[in-house]
């Protein structure tokens, strides 16, 4: 049972805990509960930032006693709205933000509210990497309970895959720390299970050697054949090469010629890991799609990569679909830019986008079951995204949304638990399929089996 009781006390929470209890119209509230996407913010009873684990697990055991709905917060990122709650207790891991490097063993130890831009900045001193995505200010908790795919995922597998520990809170309050061989089922699900298992609280990752990147932003015309291309070309790339291919209207940027602007392009966010002379056959053959428009690609450290992250007043309101495909030609490039053409100047539509993200490499050499991310067969994604003026425009976009993102899959199951935005059970089957969903399921009955952490793409216990 959910209550939203305003006279329930929190003087025994404030004794619990060393990090800081909020309640609204008390000064630091607001940004203890707010997220990314501000349309889907809500009004929690109490919000706490932690300072330490057992804070979590402080919190964690009050919100049950007081039948409080949770929200875990890592960087408020979630599409979903997860980060917050109506009526609830949310936990604000961003005072869980320290970074422990260990340069000789090529390990980092993060806090979960640490950001990635953070923690790659803070390993990038040394050379060395950890990929968690494409955006600086989303929190490491967040992302890598989801998976977490980027520009290094082709080279080094997704985030989780490079997670040697983490430091878990689960719904009776325990701290648990686990690895391959201490509690494996808890380590696997929280690899890719989003926040089903538990909270977590801190990870270990294993780092790599990354001391320069080649890349930036390479805009390009969009036409059938040009987006069709340039997705064939950095499929076949090198793995080192990470790629997100946006077809967009062009932005009013000071490097786009003031001619284009508005108009249908490609604008790819490229990284290559590793020297200029290594990259350069292999980003001439992206230049060779088409004449660029404009070439901002450049070796820089990776970290560099995430210095131009959204402003902190970026607020936007927006839906998308994600999954899967097989298989991307020109007919389908066709038929997104048909689509993207017909929603250019549509009432309310600030900006209409689809993303296809290169997959493969070493994520695809992980077995499927290895960790609660199951999709790694599939060597492309798609995100298929309208931002629109208000949230009185946001249902109407979801009918061409839908059709041009199955267009896209054509069947192709699965989807991404990170970009994924319905959370009613046919969605959680499609991030979860069969064996995971049951075995997460099973995790979820041996620790959590009141269901306590729900407010995620949510996998009921077992039974």
């Amino acid at each position: 049972m959910t209550t939203t009781d305003a006279t329930i006390s929190t003087d025994a929470l404030r004794r619990a805990v060393s990090g800081t209890v909020h309640e609204p119209g008390h000064p630091g509230f607001d940004a203890a509960h707010a997220i990314f996407y501000r349309h889907l913010d809500a009004a929690p009873r109490v919000a706490v930032t932690a300072a330490t684990a057992e804070d979590v697990s402080a919190a964690v055991t009050f919100a049950v006693e007081h039948g409080l709905e949770i929200a875990v917060r890592s960087g408020g990122h979630s599409g979903a709205g997860h980060g917050t709650v109506e009526g609830g207790l949310v936990i604000d891991l961003s005072g869980l933000d320290t970074i422990e490097v260990d340069a000789e063993a090529r390990t980092v130890t993060a806090g979960t509210g640490a950001t990635a831009g953070e923690v790659t900045a803070a390993v990038g001193e040394h050379g060395l990497a950890i990929g968690f995505g494409d955006t600086g200010t989303v929190g490491i908790g967040g992302i890598t309970t989801g998976g977490g795919v980027g520009f290094l995922s082709r080279a080094q597998g997704l985030t989780i895959d490079n997670v040697l520990s983490a430091q878990v809170v689960t719904a009776d309050g325990t701290i648990h720390e686990v690895d391959a061989e201490h509690e494996p089922d808890l380590f696997w699900a929280v690899r890719g299970g989003g926040g089903n298992a538990g909270v977590v609280t801190r990870f270990t990752y294993r780092l790599h050697e990354v001391p320069q990147i080649v890349g930036g932003l390479l805009v390009l015309p969009a036409t059938a054949e040009t987006v069709a291309e340039l997705v064939r070309v950095t499929q076949e790339a090198p793995e080192q090469l990470g790629a997100i291919v946006n077809v967009m209207p062009a932005p009013p940027m000071p490097f786009v010629p003031a001619e284009v602007h508005g108009q249908l392009v490609i604008f790819a966010l490229v990284s290559y890991a590793g020297s200029p002379e290594e990259a350069e056959p292999v980003l001439s053959r992206l230049r060779a799609v088409a004449a660029p428009i404009a070439d901002l690609l450049n070796p820089m450290p990776y970290a560099g990569l995430f210095a131009a992250d959204e402003g902190a007043d970026y607020h936007p309101v927006a839906t998308s679909t994600t999954g899967f495909a097989q298989e991307f030609g020109v007919a389908d490039a066709a038929r997104v830019i048909d689509e993207l053409g017909a929603q250019l100047g549509a009432p309310g539509v600030q900006m209409a986008v689809v993303q296809l993200r290169p997959l493969g490499g070493a994520i695809a050499r992980v077995a499927s079951g290895a960790t609660a991310y199951a999709h790694r067969e599939w060597p492309l994604m798609y995100n298929v995204a309208a931002i629109v003026d208000g949230v009185e425009h946001l249902a109407a976009q979801d009918g061409w949304i839908e059709a041009l993102g199955a267009a896209i899959a054509k069947g192709t199951p699965g989807a991404y638990v990170g970009f994924s935005l319905p959370d009613d059970a046919d969605a959680v089957r499609r991030i979860y399929p069969g064996p995971t969903f049951d075995r997460l399921a099973e995790v979820k009955r041996t620790h959590d089996p009141g269901n306590v952490f729900r407010r995620n793409h949510n996998v009921p216990p077992a039974g």
